[in-house]
């Protein structure tokens, strides 16, 4: 009986031995399959564009204007005659000086966070990204300045550590143009030695015209050249796919600024300015049932699809149109659609695009109880309109929907809006929004997409005992659905905060401080 025992203790250590060391292995084998280290170029590279001219002409017309934008398009020729003449350093340093002169430091920081992250997410190369993201401790490095760089690479690249170039700022606080370094190259290459001190990173990325005694790829183990092919083995099977998207996002231009594009814009301001003036006084001054052929003349689009309710018949309450929030422009079109004029709840909008707005606007307060009275005293009065999101999102995204209107009546109609513009962003949450409506007639060809779903049934409201956060969900669900958006928990605060380092309150202003806002506009342009 007693040496039975002893088998079975035997055994059971033997056993456990050879599962601890079948583990070690796996772990071993794990590590030696992940890469250690990586560092990466990132024009050229991580980005499949290898010019950084359209992100230097970002900088130049969020952070300061027109007149800045103009001047370094109109150095366009003379950057690429330097860069074809192998004056590389020369090209850089030229368009670092005209898009950053004169400016300070934070208002590039704003647009690096607020601005660049959605242009460098859409020309980011997946296959290069899967190489990337298969390593353990990753290091981009940039000829770029840094500042422009190091949020996204941080936040959406999961990079440890950003090497670029240093902006030097005088003792006011306004950056010189110029940088720390002579020769970038050399620079990079030091500094990459000194963050590997003693191990050599594992992999180096870069494009194929590197040299590589002068670059970092030097101190590299492995070279990769981009474009980076498919069937590349990363080793790694638990690599992400994708880098984390940018949700929020500012800043007025829609299409990445290259120099035809830029020349575009800059010719078609003017005649926008003309089209968003007329479009504006038209849409203040003509009946609502006259838009859809004015707006097809002017070279807009309106697509309705579903069937609208019907108006309120005298004596009952209104219906609750439930939106998705694009721009500021979804309860004028709505409205418009419906061909009748129907009142809008706001959060926040500035007292020019209440002025110019062709419908009644009723601005909440954010007390709850105070903001429910308000609704429900409009909803007694007919049809409403709210978007329970906050705050406008331009990605395919559903920000999370206050509950609050799903307490007050049963009469919900959900609401699928979505826009599609081709120069200009409708709108902002570092600028003035008072310009809002103005850009967004400022387009050559606006087009609206309004979706009637179905009333909600009594039983999906909270007349049969739903709960009001349940019943929002469930509205920005199938409002997602529709749209074939995504939802998120995210709220108008948690944009503001990424995008403009505030809650996005709009509060009242006197004459003479809106006409300071507008001063402060066009102060930039004279940088």
């Amino acid at each position: 009986m007693l040496n039975m025992h002893n088998s079975v203790d035997t055994k059971l250590i033997f056993d456990h031995i050879t599962k601890r060391r079948e583990e070690k292995k796996m772990v071993m084998e794990e590590a030696r399959a992940t890469p250690d280290s990586v560092v990466s170029e990132f024009e050229g590279t991580i980005l499949r564009n290898e010019d950084p001219f359209s992100y230097f002409m970002l900088v130049a017309f969020e952070a300061s204007g027109l007149i800045r934008f103009a001047a370094l398009l109109f150095l366009w020729s003379v950057i690429t005659l330097l860069d074809v003449f192998s004056y590389k350093n020369a090209a850089l340093k030229l368009m670092t000086f005209v898009a950053t002169v004169g400016l300070r430091e934070p208002e590039i920081q704003s647009v690096a966070r607020a601005v660049l992250p959605k242009f460098y997410m859409d020309d980011v190369s997946i296959d290069t990204w899967k190489v990337y993201s298969s390593c353990k401790k990753k290091v981009v490095v940039t000829r770029m300045p840094r500042v422009m760089v190091e949020m996204f690479a941080k936040e959406h690249l999961k990079a440890d550590e950003v090497i670029g170039s240093e902006l030097i700022v005088n003792r006011f606080g306004f950056v010189t143009g110029l940088t720390r370094e002579s020769d970038i190259d050399q620079s990079v290459l030091s500094r990459v030695a000194d963050l590997f001190v003693d191990r050599k990173p594992q992999i180096g990325l870069a494009r194929p015209g590197k040299t590589i005694s002068t670059t970092f790829l030097s101190l590299c183990e492995e070279h990769i050249h981009a474009p980076v092919p498919e069937n590349y083995n990363h080793r790694n099977k638990n690599l992400e796919l994708r880098p984390l998207p940018v949700i929020f996002h500012d800043g007025r231009l829609v299409k990445r600024p290259t120099p035809p594009t830029s020349l575009l814009i800059l010719t078609w301001i003017p005649l926008g300015i003309i089209l968003a003036a007329i479009r504006i006084f038209l849409g203040s001054v003509l009946p609502f049932w006259t838009t859809p052929y004015v707006s097809k003349i002017l070279g807009g689009q309106v697509i309705v699809k579903g069937k609208p309710p019907q108006p309120p018949a005298a004596g009952n309450s209104g219906v609750l149109f439930v939106c998705t929030h694009r721009t500021l422009m979804d309860p004028v079109v709505l409205s418009y659609v419906l061909e009748r004029s129907i009142p809008a709840v706001t959060y926040s909008i500035s007292r020019l695009s209440e002025i110019l707005s062709p419908i009644p606007t009723v601005r909440l307060t954010r007390v709850r109880d105070v903001d429910a009275a308000k609704i429900k005293q409009q909803l007694s009065k007919g049809d409403l309109v709210v978007c329970p999101e906050g705050t406008t999102c331009r990605e395919p995204f559903l920000l999370r929907f206050s509950g609050l209107f799903a307490e007050l009546t049963d009469r919900i109609v959900p609401v699928a809006m979505n826009y599609r513009v081709g120069f200009f962003h409708a709108t902002t949450a570092r600028g003035w929004k008072g310009l809002d409506p103005i850009f967004f007639f400022m387009n050559p060809r606006p087009v609206y997409e309004v979706t009637f779903l179905n009333q909600l049934p009594v039983e999906a409201t909270c007349s049969s005992g739903k709960r009001p956060h349940d019943v929002a969900n469930y509205v920005q669900r199938i409002l997602a659905a529709t749209l074939g958006f995504e939802c998120t928990n995210f709220t108008r605060r948690d944009k503001y905060r990424v995008l403009a380092g505030n809650d996005g309150t709009v509060s009242y202003l006197s004459f003479l401080d809106q006409l300071k806002k507008v001063v402060s506009t066009f102060e930039p342009f004279l940088h």
